[in-house]
């Protein structure tokens, strides 16, 4: 039980800090603006839409799961490539071309029967971000490219073919300048659970599923102890006769294609078409759900949960007059003082470790995961 709640404030430390810091910012702002609201008034607002979206109001929690299933999906992949050693940056590429291609193939609309042509969406969602994940994987592997400079690269990439389709081969109408595609045909559209309840309910299983699944491969095969060994000390595992190359590509192409899914659940269910910023910054916020798990995965869903409450309480400030844009200046904060936070309890938890165990610093220096979250 104490190693339990141990680790439960190792997750959680960095998340009330951040709702300290964004507390803290506020009334700062209110100080030195010309706001019509006092202070209180801006805290009130604030820490009461954050708390409203715990009451069981239908509305408010298909808000909350309708956002929370993208961000399970998208962090899940996550969990895998850090288990891997890779810093899977290139996540929005991913999320984005599994949009695209499950929008290819509902535009395609090679069958009117939604049974048939969901899956088909869902399926060529998989393969496009499995695919733009193999890419990255490949550059690393192959050619020795940091995963992290190939995935920044691909996500540009990725945006660029997003505005290039919208702008031709699925703008509306005739102009030249459009910002959104064509609607979706509705028998490729999601269904939800009920009229009042706006959540997709094969998506939601789709969810539950991956966690359960990545869970337990991680944790209880073969697959997941090589993953493990290959992050650890990858030219170790090579020498124990582990697959190495094979290990990070499966890792990367797993991750991406749950990415892909989430980025179709964004066109075929959340926004109804293709449009320049679908995936709403959705694969960043899942690298901070999984920095703050590690590879504890059994954590994902709820570290995501917190994420979305918190982020969709900043977005009820524009009711006291504040800008819309304060929301990604809280999303900004909350990113900063995650990161900082994550850092100091990593720093702890090595100190804490070190007069029991001593790790070769090749072992460090080779993966870039929270040590010891087995």
């Amino acid at each position: 039980m104490t190693k339990v709640l141990r680790q439960t404030a190792w997750v959680l430390l960095p998340i009330v800090a951040a709702l300290l810091v964004i507390t803290l910012m506020l009334i700062l702002l209110q100080a030195f603006t010309d706001l019509e609201a006092g202070p209180a008034e801006v805290l009130e607002a604030f820490w009461k839409s954050l708390s409203s979206q715990s009451t069981l109001s239908t509305r408010k929690i298909a808000n909350v799961v309708e956002f929370w299933i993208p961000l399970v999906l998208v962090s899940m992949g996550l969990v895998v490539t850090f288990r891997a050693g890779l810093w899977n940056i290139g996540i929005e590429g991913q999320m984005v071309m599994g949009g695209l291609f499950a929008s290819g193939v509902a535009f395609a609309q090679p069958s009117d029967n939604p049974l048939i042509l969901i899956p088909l969406c869902l399926i060529a969602a998989m393969v496009g971000g499995a695919f733009w994940a193999l890419v990255a994987g490949i550059l690393k592997t192959s050619f020795g490219v940091n995963e992290i400079f190939g995935g920044v690269a691909l996500n540009a990439l990725a945006n660029q073919i997003t505005l290039q389709l919208i702008a031709g081969a699925w703008k509306p109408g005739a102009s030249d300048k459009a910002q959104y595609s064509r609607d979706i045909p509705e028998a490729a559209m999601l269904p939800p659970i009920a009229r009042d309840f706006d959540v997709s309910l094969l998506a939601l299983l789709i969810a539950i599923a991956a966690v359960v699944l990545v869970v337990l491969a991680l944790n209880g095969t073969r697959w997941g102890l090589n993953l493990k060994a290959t992050g650890r000390n990858g030219r170790s595992a090579l020498l124990l006769g582990v697959p190495v190359t094979a290990s990070a590509l499966g890792a990367m192409a797993i991750c991406g294609a749950l990415a892909g899914i989430g980025g179709a659940h964004r066109i075929i269910f959340t926004e109804g078409l293709v449009t320049g910023q679908f995936s709403g910054g959705i694969g960043f916020i899942g690298l901070l759900v999984v920095l703050l798990v590690g590879m504890r995965g059994g954590w994902v869903p709820l570290v995501a949960l917190l994420f979305t409450i918190i982020l969709n309480a900043g977005t009820q400030l524009q009711f006291i007059q504040l800008d819309s844009s304060l929301t990604g200046v809280l999303q900004g904060v909350l990113v900063l003082v995650v990161m900082l936070s994550t850092g100091i309890r990593d720093r702890l938890q090595q100190n804490m470790r070190k007069p029991k165990e001593t790790q070769p610093a090749a072992s460090t220096a080779a993966s870039p995961l929270i040590e010891g979250a087995d």
